[in-house]
């Protein structure tokens, strides 16, 4: 039985090895780091910047407290200007990213499952063309929705941006994936064997087992939605009607003649924030198990 000799090739090798290692740590820890500066500073600003006044943003350092503390008083007036409007269209998101979030879920669930686990014919160009589906920006298909939502008489209605919400590609392939991974076929035929009719396997059997799935769609939609820019301001012509973000820019728009905007503009965007940091901080558990647990079954 052989030895290794201190200063022998074997030595050199393994602590090459681990040099190697530590150094690959090393600028994996950087990159993450860089990645995590790069989302964490924007928010940081806000933060800071909603609690100055319109004088004070601009005065001092972006990235450092004045020495007028304006938070209470700009939230205030956020709440509080032209009536609540900020309010109303806090409200509208909901209504749109919330119902938008949900339904797109369902149907995501609902035609993932049915690729999934039901062999009909033409399965494979439907789920194709949901690929291409992926691949299509949104600001693409914008103009030709609204022309048809207006012909139907549905433009500068919630309608109008809550309809096409509903609808998810990348949730639909997300499903389908995940339901390939995760639901076993004789699960299935068991609850046939019980009586089950195939609706109520979805709902009792399928969706149960997709659920960490089901909550990374949800989350993205919800993102996605809250953030949503391009089609309201494509559909909507009446400012009740406006998500939080068509109704920051229109108080961004006015910051140029009248700086007192400036203080509600950011203390809307900080407001506007809070939402989707809960919902991530609740759902990130669903989220990296959704992402992790199909695959390794």
């Amino acid at each position: 039985m052989s030895t290794a000799v201190p200063g022998s090739g074997a030595d050199r090798q393994a602590a090459h090895r681990d040099g190697g290692s530590s150094v690959r740590k090393i600028l994996i820890t950087a990159v993450l780091v860089l990645v995590a500066l790069y989302f964490l500073v924007p928010v940081y600003w806000v933060v800071i910047a909603a609690t100055k006044t319109s004088g004070d943003l601009f005065a001092t350092n972006g990235f450092w407290l004045a020495d007028n503390f304006a938070l209470i008083d700009n939230l205030r007036a956020v709440l509080s200007f032209d009536g609540g409007v900020f309010i109303r269209w806090f409200a509208n998101t909901m209504l749109y990213a919330g119902v938008g979030a949900v339904l797109a879920t369902y149907f995501a669930a609902a035609g993932g499952y049915a690729l999934s686990r039901y062999e009909f014919r033409g399965r494979n160009v439907v789920f194709g063309a949901i690929l291409g589906g992926v691949l299509v920006p949104g600001t693409a298909t914008a103009l030709p929705m609204f022309l048809l939502f207006s012909q139907l008489g549905l433009a500068n209605t919630y309608w109008s941006v809550l309809i096409p919400s509903v609808v998810s590609p990348f949730g639909l392939f997300l499903c389908r994936i995940y339901a390939d991974a995760s639901i076993s076929s004789s699960l299935m035929e068991a609850a046939r064997l019980d009586g089950a009719s195939e609706l109520r396997i979805f709902h009792t059997v399928g969706l149960r087992i997709m659920t960490p799935a089901l909550v990374t769609v949800f989350l993205f939609q919800l993102i996605a939605i809250w953030n949503n820019f391009f089609l309201p301001l494509i559909m909507l012509a009446d400012e009740n009607l406006y998500p939080i973000t068509l109704g920051l820019n229109n108080w961004r728009s006015q910051t140029d003649r009248l700086p007192e905007f400036y203080e509600l503009t950011t203390g809307g965007v900080l407001l506007s924030v809070i939402p989707l940091a809960v919902a991530m901080v609740v759902l990130q558990r669903f989220w990296r198990g959704g992402l992790t647990e199909g695959a390794v079954k």
